[in-house]
């Protein structure tokens, strides 16, 4: 295991919905049009239109000329959409957390695209056959409303009390890649995928319930709605510039110290994307030094590339947040190759 070392700043907003779509695949006419569609799993775009995605498509545009297309949801919803449009593809870039991503090359959804800058992307950041790689680091987590709940749960175990009953709530497993990293952190933290389906059989007596996309659980917890819910460090440090009543912690099985993972959003192009050299251009664009270094000062994450450092007030603050909390990697190999038998397995301890 790993100790948290990458700083990273704040971003203003974290949400927005679908734009329309306008692609149409495999005409002449579609590969001259200035556009390129975006599939992403929430988090980037600003609620208010101040997100590192906001930024970026709007310097795109106005360096290139091509207009950015947007469509969000859930990672796996994403995946799903461009999965059902295979024979006739929409989308040119695909967006969405582990391990959609690793599922979005095994089905044969995206074609190998290494963008500039990608040599400086860490080897465990991307693909081996470069159809995918990192734009914007990230790290799993929880929030909770701190308000009512000034200190922070400190374990898995607490949450099983009474007092959270209908008062916690955490995305879909298998549909969200937040929800289905609830999965991955409970099967690591308790040692296995039995005694992690155990626990949370014992805690759905106090879930609220399914919910497709993660982004919408912080307005919840930061009204008080809800005490507790799941998210990740870029989206909720974001979310808490507008939402005063939101803390971002980690739980801990009891007696073992907090864990986190790596949980990046990752960009790949589309196999047989109606605009590829567009999409092409915009996965350049997203890696450059220039993009890089607003993940940091607008995006609210860490930058992909190694040679971009960050060490702004906001880098500093979440640094702080990181501090003694551990950091696993994943059997990505693994999750992709299981996650149907694990989201059923899911499904089976809780009722869902």
């Amino acid at each position: 295991m790993r100790t948290y070392a990458k700083p990273v700043a704040a971003v203003t907003g974290a949400l927005l919905l679908a734009a329309p779509l306008t692609a149409c695949s495999g005409s002449s006419a579609a590969s001259d049009e200035k556009v390129v569609t975006v599939y992403s799993a929430d988090g980037l775009k600003g609620e208010a239109g101040d997100g590192w995605y906001d930024k970026v498509f709007a310097d795109f545009e106005k360096q290139t000329g091509i207009k950015v297309e947007y469509v969000e949801g859930g990672s796996g919803e994403m995946v799903q959409r461009a999965l059902r449009e295979k024979s006739n593809t929409q989308a040119d870039v695909l967006v969405t957390l582990p391990p959609f991503i690793q599922q979005a090359g095994s089905k044969g959804l995206l074609q190998s695209y290494e963008p500039k800058g990608a040599d400086q992307v860490d080897g465990a950041d991307k693909s081996g056959d470069g159809t995918w790689t990192s734009v914007v680091n990230n790290y799993f987590g929880f929030v909770h409303n701190t308000k009512e709940l000034p200190a922070a749960p400190k374990t898995w175990e607490e949450l099983l009390d009474a007092k959270y009953k209908d008062k916690l709530q955490y995305s879909t497993p298998g549909v969200a890649g937040d929800g289905t990293a609830v999965l991955i952190k409970a099967m690591h933290d308790f040692g296995g995928k039995e005694p992690a389906m155990e626990y949370l059989k014992k805690l759905q007596a106090n879930n609220v319930g399914p919910s497709s996309s993660t982004s919408k659980l912080a307005p919840k917890v930061d009204k008080g709605e809800l005490l507790v819910a799941n998210g990740d460090v870029q989206m909720n440090y974001a979310q808490s510039k507008s939402m005063p009543n939101l803390g971002i912690w980690f739980p801990a099985k009891d007696g073992g110290r907090p864990t986190t993972f790596a949980l990046p959003y990752a960009a790949g192009l589309v196999n047989k994307a109606p605009h590829t050299e567009n999409g092409r251009k915009l996965l350049d664009f997203m890696l450059s030094e220039g993009a890089q270094r607003q993940v940091s000062a607008i995006g609210g994450g860490f930058p992909a590339r190694k040679d971009v450092k960050t060490t702004d007030a906001n880098a500093i603050a979440l640094a702080r947040l990181m501090e003694g909390v551990e950091v696993f990697e994943p059997d990505w190999a693994d999750i992709d190759k299981n996650l149907a038998a694990y989201v059923d397995a899911w499904k089976s301890a809780t009722g869902s």
